[in-house]
């Protein structure tokens, strides 16, 4: 007789990737928000749940919506001409001349093509950008285009599975350093309220109670503010600088208008995007500068 061996043991291997990780696989990672939601990811969660079709996609245009269609084994249909067009690939190119270094475009860039620093001139690394849009309606002065750089190539022929990838890992390593940031500054928060705390319980142990402390609270909400100080020398140049870089932008945008052109993108702005542009036009009508009712101001999307 043959002596008994056991069976070879048999190792089962399982793709551990989900249906969204697949579908986030297939999509050009330009992370533009066209298809309604925050970046490539949510949007592969959402058509793996189906809350969302797989045709809103325009920067992979008909391409990525037949890549979609064969992973997902429906019929592949035409893009959905609610969430955009397949168009070449444009890169955003900022007009130095105009740029008041505000910051805002490098804020709303998904992949950190932009760099500069705060009222230093901005400037797009080309071969990071993946063509979004996203920095074009912060921008106050609206001095950046969207130039088309692939000679008529649209879509997946415009792009790279390559480009994609790195895109993709750069908007990865963002989301990961504004979370750093977030909870640094939340550390922050919590370490001066709690030495506030501390250093008036120290120099105060009788804290008031909120009845005794309300009268005093009530006269002190009475009291008129002192008036402002007059502005130094150094805050009249710089509003003077970006009252002048207002004007320049003004004048562009009533040259575009007279050819019948306007400002890009400023459809379907996110509240993300809109609360930077708020912020942007508050500080300035602190500053006195371009206010609404001068004219000066450029224009707010209406996203209502």
């Amino acid at each position: 007789m043959r002596p008994f061996r056991p069976a070879p043991h048999v190792v089962t291997v399982t793709d551990s990737k989900t249906l969204a990780d697949r579908i986030e696989d297939l999509l050009p990672q330009t992370q533009c928000t066209k298809c309604g939601y925050d970046g490539c990811r949510p949007y592969a969660e959402a058509v793996a749940a189906g809350t969302a079709n797989y045709n809103q996609c325009p920067p992979g245009g008909a391409e990525g919506v037949a890549r979609l269609a064969r992973l997902l084994g429906k019929p592949v249909i035409a893009l959905n001409p609610v969430n955009g067009v397949e168009r070449p690939r444009p890169l955003a190119v900022i007009d130095e001349n105009l740029c008041i270094g505000c910051t805002l475009c490098m804020q709303a860039c998904p992949v950190d093509a932009i760099v500069g620093a705060p009222k230093q001139m901005h400037t797009v690394v080309a071969p990071l950008c993946t063509g979004c849009d996203l920095c074009v309606a912060p921008c106050p002065v609206d001095c950046i285009s969207m130039v088309p750089v692939t000679d008529g190539a649209t879509g997946w022929d415009a792009w790279s599975q390559e480009q994609a990838d790195a895109a993709r890992e750069r908007h990865d390593r963002r989301l990961a350093r504004m979370e750093r940031e977030r909870e640094a500054a939340e550390a922050r928060v919590v370490a001066r309220r709690a030495g506030l705390h501390t250093a008036q319980q120290a120099a105060n142990p009788a804290t008031p109670s909120a009845e005794t402390a309300a009268p005093a609270q009530t006269q002190m909400a009475a009291t008129p503010a002192a008036p402002a100080a007059p502005a130094s020398d150094a805050e009249a140049k710089k509003r003077a600088i970006i009252q002048a870089a207002l004007d320049r932008a003004r004048k562009k945008k009533e040259e575009l208008a007279a050819k019948g052109l306007g400002p890009r993108n400023t459809d379907h702005v996110t509240a993300d995007v809109q609360a930077q542009i708020d912020e942007a036009e508050a500080r300035r009508r602190r500053l006195g500068i371009g206010t609404d009712e001068e004219g000066d101001a450029p224009s707010r999307p209406d996203t209502e």
